[in-house]
């Protein structure tokens, strides 16, 4: 990475982070391009470099949100393991418990639409292992997947509405039975 870039990735990783600092004490429709270069300490241009506005920083996070969770979501194999199984789904509640856009998104109207854009990746992303499979039974397989989805972000959003009270452990056993019980027997068939 030559010395442009890397300035590139730190003003941007310094949006990003002052972006979620933000979001743990204010509303998302209240926060400005201001607050943002303010808290990131950044120029305004600099942040138009960027992005062009405070929507496409929060199109920006979506993204980087989704890649984040697909990246966890690469290394589990829940067919192998149950302990596997289990910290896949810890990874993902400390990770909604650390990311404040998450917990946002989670608990507003806006999340609607994030996770909608969500599971279409996921669905694409489960179409191409699936086909790589040479599964057969790919018909239900991503109504399966859906439902892991579905029973996830449900979970998630409980938990938050709590305000994490549950330790994120116990949260993920959950999770892991639901999966294991309910969703992994029919992948297998």
């Amino acid at each position: 990475m030559n010395e442009q870039d890397e300035r590139y990735s730190t003003a941007e990783d310094a949006i990003y982070d002052a972006f979620f600092l933000l979001l743990k004490e204010k509303d998302l429709e209240k926060i400005t391009v201001s607050d943002v270069i303010k808290k990131a300490g950044v120029v305004r241009s600099t942040f138009y470099n960027h992005y062009e506005n405070v929507p496409a920083l929060v199109e920006a996070a979506e993204d980087k949100t989704i890649k984040d969770i697909f990246i966890l979501m690469e290394s589990f194999e829940p067919q192998n393991d149950k302990d596997m199984c289990r910290s896949y789904f810890t990874a993902i509640c400390n990770y909604a418990r650390k990311n404040p856009f998450v917990t946002n998104l989670l608990q507003s109207p806006r999340g609607d639409a994030f996770f909608e854009k969500a599971i279409m990746m996921f669905h694409k992303y489960v179409s191409n292992v699936s086909s790589a499979l040479n599964t057969h039974k790919d018909q239900y397989f991503s109504y399966y997947i859906a439902g892991a989805i579905g029973n996830t972000i449900g979970i998630l959003h409980k938990w938050t509405a709590e305000d994490f009270k549950t330790p994120a452990e116990e949260v993920a056993e959950v999770m892991s039975r639901i999966f294991l019980d309910g969703i992994l027997p029919h992948l297998a068939e």
